[in-house]
């Protein structure tokens, strides 16, 4: 196959909702039609037996909640798709931001009883400030829900977008008959069986035909048809190039649970889906069809396997062949690196690539080179940007609880940092460590992960920090800066790159630093420079 067909085959899409929705579900299903696995474990069942293919982390199992995005790929129909199922919990929305600048296309994920969630509105915002293009899979429709038409208002005002249904619904809950697959016209029975084969479609041109009425009988069947009458009616042609603008949003209906109306998805996603895209670095814009390779760092995961203590850095490749024991260009640290066992993940088996292409996702065995962000070329210095580190909301102070341990805490504290996990600050006046995040959840994954993968045990002591402000100073050598760093010296504290971080207390506080110091910038992501 030429260079061009392989980027042309390829669609990499994460998958984004509020927790509990059925993003790893659907996940499954998705593995499962590409027959990249063979059963799918019940992923909510407490006791999880099996598990979900995609939460390989104790304390997802534990929790049955996604804390970490993982990476799966599987063949379709000749097409090579890379999923990125995203943690939906809002105390890991940083990893979920962070993804969203590898993938080219999402699929939304909408729970038919609760609705567009808060999670989901804060996921979609990024996407559409990215002009990401969107599908929406309208989960659990085997349960009592809302309307179809109630959801679809629903979610163009809370998320401000145009959708259009491709498949609807037939009936819901106890009622659900099936999905009439507006898009292929034809027709998909609900047994409620998951175990049975994928299911048969029936075909159904002429919706004013009599074998409709046999199927689902005459009341579904006049309800059916002057609901897609009213969806004529009131909702825009699907337009592929609308879609791939993002500015219109196809819709589908169906159980992932039950295995219902997952493929009308796929089939349609892979049909429309946009192969890998352009990317702008700081420099230019880079084209997925130059020869040279470039890729960028967006999540690092250390010990994904426990008996190795192994970093895995995961490159997103932009343009470009990547070739295994080619030695590639660092950009930020300036040297050549070379790897020789890339991998790639073919549900819960990693394999070895010799050569991927864009739109890839490979991960790469990392001693401590890489960084969330950085890149990677054939020699160019480009860099990409758009993973900025956000201001946490909770501040702790982290304790050493072995004394015999400190060497393997900082070691592990370090590695999980550079996961992006949740960032650490240093005091500058005693040197104590105090670990910022975003979600209150991170401090027991951290607690839990030290314990489990590096040996050592911490405790926490709550810091009283509003906000951390990264500083910029206009000329460090001005009396107003020496001023500050001497009035507030025991707020000041660097972060793990070295640059400096004001722990501001109260809001109020802030404000009156900002107004007593004009001549310093106080920024809120560390992205500014």
């Amino acid at each position: 196959m030429s260079f061009q067909e392989e980027i042309n085959r390829r669609r990499t899409f994460g998958i984004v909702s509020h927790p509990d929705a059925g993003k790893t579900t659907l996940t499954e299903k998705l593995l499962l039609f590409g027959g990249a696995i063979q059963e799918a474990g019940a992923v909510k069942s407490n006791k999880i037996k099996k598990g979900a293919t995609s939460d390989f982390m104790e304390i997802e199992r534990q929790r049955g909640i996604s804390v970490a995005t993982s990476v799966l790929a599987f063949e379709y129909n000749g097409i090579k798709i890379n999923i990125l199922d995203t943690p939906g919990h809002k105390d890991f929305a940083e990893d979920t931001f962070r993804t969203l600048t590898a993938v080219d296309s999402v699929i939304v994920v909408i729970d038919v009883a609760k609705g567009v969630e808060e999670q989901t509105e804060k996921l979609v915002k990024v996407c559409r400030m990215r002009n990401i293009p969107i599908i929406v899979f309208i989960n659990k429709m085997d349960r009592e829900g809302k309307d179809a038409f109630d959801l679809l208002d629903e979610i163009e005002q809370k998320l401000g977008l145009t959708v259009t249904p491709l498949s609807f619904p037939i009936g819901m809950g106890y009622d659900f008959k099936g999905i009439y697959n507006i898009w292929e016209k034809n027709i998909n029975l609900f047994s409620g069986d998951s175990r049975k084969d994928i299911e048969d479609t029936i075909e159904i041109s002429d919706l004013s035909s009599n074998k409709l009425n046999t199927l689902v009988g005459d009341t579904a069947a006049q309800t059916l048809r002057d609901e897609l009458e009213l969806v004529e009616g009131i909702y825009p042609e699907f337009d592929k190039e609308e879609y791939l603008e993002g500015n219109l949003q196809p819709v589908f209906f169906g159980s992932a649970l039950n295995n219902f109306g997952v493929r009308e998805l796929l089939d349609c996603f892979v049909e429309i889906a946009p192969k890998p895209k352009p990317k702008q670095s700081e420099e230019r814009l880079v084209n997925p069809d130059e020869n040279k390779f470039t890729g960028f760092v967006f999540k690092i995961h250390a010990n994904m396997d426990p008996n190795h203590r192994d970093r895995l850095a995961f490159i997103k490749i932009v343009s470009g062949e990547f070739k295994r024991n080619t030695p590639y260009l660092h950009v930020r640290l300036g040297k050549k690196l070379k790897f020789s066992s890339p991998n790639a993940f073919f549900a819960e088996k990693k394999q070895i690539v010799d050569i991927s292409y864009p739109g890839d996702i490979v991960g790469l065995h990392d001693t401590g080179n890489f960084k969330i962000g950085d890149t990677l070329t054939e020699g160019e210095k480009i860099s990409y940007k758009g993973i900025p580190s956000f201001s946490p909301e909770h501040f702790r102070y982290i304790n050493n609880a072995d004394p015999l341990k400190s060497k393997q805490l900082y070691k592990g504290i370090d590695q999980l940092m550079d996961e992006g996990v949740a960032q650490l600050f240093t005091l500058d006046l005693n040197g104590r460590k105090v670990i910022g995040t975003v979600g209150a959840l991170q401090y027991e994954v951290i607690q839990y992960r030290l314990e489990h993968e590096y040996g050592a045990k911490c405790s926490y002591e709550n810091l009283n920090v509003h906000k951390a402000c990264w500083v910029e100073a206009e000329d460090e050598t001005n009396e107003e800066f020496k001023e500050f760093k001497r009035v507030k010296q025991r707020f000041l504290a660097k972060d793990k790159q070295g640059q400096m971080v004001f722990l501001a207390d109260s809001a109020f506080s802030l404000q009156m630093t900002q107004q007593k110091y004009p001549s310093i910038k106080f920024h809120f992501t560390s992205e500014f420079n």
